[in-house]
């Protein structure tokens, strides 16, 4: 059987990072707790056979628009099972990172298959079953957590924003320089049979759209400086 568990979070700009679980000895709403070393054997072989985990909204597989991203990192530490995804370039992933990145959607959670469990009792004298070995299947962001003990640990801006605004400034000069370029040809172009009145509205028209690419231009030019 399939089971969700959410934990806590920490968000960049083009990826996100943070612990899918918590070896925390408080029972969440299943009433478990996770052993530390369960997923040992699961992280080798996902990295033996080259097993892709998809970061998903919600545990949702069975829609395509909520794939928003890609597990690249898995790994156990002191504090629990700790990972890395890449947001997909999608208007979907990259909303789900906006909606990390300000905390509006801050939890994760995992899906997994149970290998071996068993009762334990806690120091508080608390029965709960313990997560012994566990077979993980994707990681997903969620709103509403299995346990309540989570957190946002931080959120902050990385590369990629940088970048994907460097090429957008790009396309802009790209753009500025070809309609000012068309635009010159067209003020060479011959015209037939014009008066001067309308002659001079020409030019001033002409005038005033190369002033507006002019300073789109410059404009551009200082922000990719700024980069």
């Amino acid at each position: 059987m399939i089971k969700n568990k959410t934990y806590e979070v920490k968000a960049d700009a083009g990826s996100i990072t943070g612990y899918a679980s918590t070896w925390t000895r408080d029972p969440d709403s299943y009433g478990d707790v996770v052993a530390k070393g369960a997923f040992l054997e699961s992280i080798e072989q996902i990295k033996e056979s080259g097993k892709v985990l998809p970061l998903l909204f919600n545990h949702d597989g069975n829609n395509l628009n909520n794939y928003i991203g890609t597990v690249t990192e898995l790994e156990e530490d002191d504090h629990g099972l700790k990972f890395t995804a890449d947001f997909d370039d999608t208007s979907e992933g990259q909303r789900a990172r906006q909606l990390a990145s300000d905390g509006r959607l801050a939890k994760f959670s995992f899906a997994y298959d149970v290998l071996d469990q068993g009762e334990v009792t806690l120091e508080d004298g608390r029965k709960a079953n313990e997560l012994r070995k566990l077979n993980i299947h994707e990681v997903s962001l969620v709103l509403y957590p299995a346990n309540p003990d989570t957190s946002v640990v931080e959120v902050k801006s990385g590369r990629r924003n940088r970048k994907t605004d460097e090429d957008i400034i790009k396309q802009i000069i790209t753009l500025a320089n070809q309609l000012l370029e068309d635009e010159i040809d067209g003020i060479n172009e011959p015209v037939e049979e014009e008066t001067t009145a309308k002659s001079e509205e020409r030019d001033t028209a002409n005038d005033e759209e190369r002033a507006r690419m002019n300073q789109l231009l410059k404009r551009a030019k200082e922000l990719l400086r700024k980069e």
